[in-house]
């Protein structure tokens, strides 16, 4: 069915516009004022309000083992929860461990996610491991349309490759023209931190952030940092979350290494002191890299205004609370990560506002630039002609607040309760059909896609 969303203003980056969208066969055909369009088009009136691109969350797990559990949500949750907060495409990292085949990995993912998802997905395949037959399955993947890897510098002896492993990836990413995004932290610092505070009796929740300080991950950005210059490779650090470790990154850009930052929404918005709360409370906000000191929020905040950081992802990640207490006898044992994948846009909206960022510069770190990264535009991430139609209509005039008891992510606590929101989407669109209405799904369930993308970091 065609659609024709009128009389909204239509915001990209550097544009903004009063027009309507027209719509047909999955793409933008046509946009201008008064448009004429066919009998039995769909039509939405977005006066008085702004007309986005569908938003791309550059970081999420759906299908996550991890820590003796499983991440609650399944690709029909997630994906719901996340149109209904007007994201449209979602890029899940797929998570074999150093004990599991790549390939086989890859595959499951795959499957998880296929026929279930209600918005357009892509993955981040995960290197683990680096062996004989590691090169032949990642040129398989590859070709198969995922065209970016992921490493941890962090989980020693699970998910971590070592710094051989390492060299061994990006040589082949640079040969490939596949960027590599990467968890920046030092494994065997923190392996030995950890070991430390567990023999001294500090075991709470409020041990995890000094388990994992600061110095720790500035010496992995820096670390990553140094094989990218040296391989040629590109780069992404992913959920950089500290002054320190962005000062190791900027310095890195400066001297020419391919390098873009992604924060995610828990280290804007929260601190410390949240994982500092007795019990479970504490429990709810662990997470890798952990919440820092308060000052941080607005250091990134402001390096985000200045395009100093790229992207705002969620890595989310959701665990519930029962799952939180396996960690109630050692911290080292509490699943990390907290759900955001709901909540991103509208609270990046929010703060965005009082933070006085312009709505181009939201537009680029929450969609744009995440789809110029990854080999999605401008197919994803913009409004043109030729584009899939992905449209978020957004009411500014709403007024709410981010409620577990309204969530709709498979998950039994919201990291963010209680914060307000100043807007959010009236509807949302996939490819050119209506998905979410007034904070409801509506739509098609298992509508979304996988979407192949091609390597463009050569």
């Amino acid at each position: 069915m065609a659609l024709l969303i009128r009389n909204g203003e239509i915001v990209t980056v550097g544009s903004r516009v009063q027009a309507d969208v027209y719509a047909e066969n999955e793409t933008v055909t046509t946009i201008g004022k008064n448009l004429v369009v066919p009998p039995g088009t769909e039509i939405v009136d977005a006066t008085g309000q702004l007309v986005f691109p569908g938003f791309i969350d550059p970081h999420v797990h759906i299908y996550l083992p991890f820590m003796a559990t499983y991440a609650k949500d399944t690709h029909e949750t997630a994906s719901i929860a996340a149109l209904i907060g007007g994201t449209t495409t979602y890029i899940e990292m797929c998570c074999p461990n150093r004990n599991d085949d790549a390939l086989a990995g890859y595959q499951l993912w795959k499957s998880k996610a296929s026929g279930n998802s209600a918005c357009d997905y892509a993955f981040h395949m995960s290197v683990t491991k680096f062996v004989r037959e590691t090169e032949s399955q990642l040129r398989e993947i590859v070709a198969d349309g995922t065209s970016s890897f992921k490493i941890f510098l962090a989980y020693k002896n699970f998910f971590g490759v070592d710094d051989g492993e390492m060299y061994q990836t990006l040589a082949l990413a640079r040969r490939l023209g596949v960027i590599v995004t990467a968890h920046c932290e030092n494994a065997e610092l923190v392996a030995r931190l950890q070991e430390q505070l567990v023999a001294e009796g500090k075991t709470g929740p409020e041990w995890h952030e000094p388990s994992r300080p600061e110095s720790v991950e500035a010496e992995g950005t820096g670390r990553f940092a140094a094989f990218l210059e040296n391989t040629g490779a590109a780069g992404y650090v992913v959920h950089l979350s500290c002054q320190k470790a962005l000062n190791a990154a900027l310095a890195a850009k400066q001297r020419g290494v391919r390098l873009s930052v992604e924060v995610v929404l828990p280290h804007l918005l929260l601190d410390k002191s949240f994982a500092e709360r007795p019990g479970v409370e504490g429990m709810k906000y662990v997470m890798s890299p952990p919440l820092r000191a308060k000052h941080n929020n607005e250091t990134l905040w402001s390096a985000l205004a200045l395009g100093f950081v790229d992207t705002v992802g969620t890595d989310h990640c959701p665990f519930d609370i029962d799952q939180k207490l396996l960690g109630k006898e050692s911290f080292v044992s509490i699943p990390n990560g907290i759900p955001g994948i709901e909540d991103r846009v509208n609270l990046l909206y929010t703060m965005g506002k009082q933070k006085r960022i312009d709505l181009d510069r939201f537009v680029d770190f929450a969609s744009t630039r995440a789809a110029k990264l990854f080999g999605l535009f401008p197919r994803k991430g913009t409004i043109a002609i030729g584009s899939d139609a992905d449209l978020v209509v957004f009411d500014t005039s709403y007024r709410g607040t981010v409620s577990v008891k309204t969530q709709h992510v498979n998950n039994d606590y919201n990291g963010f309760e209680g914060m307000t929101i100043e807007g959010r989407p009236s509807l949302v669109t996939v490819r050119g059909k209506v998905q979410a209405r007034d904070g409801k799904f509506v739509g098609e369930r298992g509508r979304g896609c996988f979407l192949k993308r091609e390597p463009t970091h050569f």
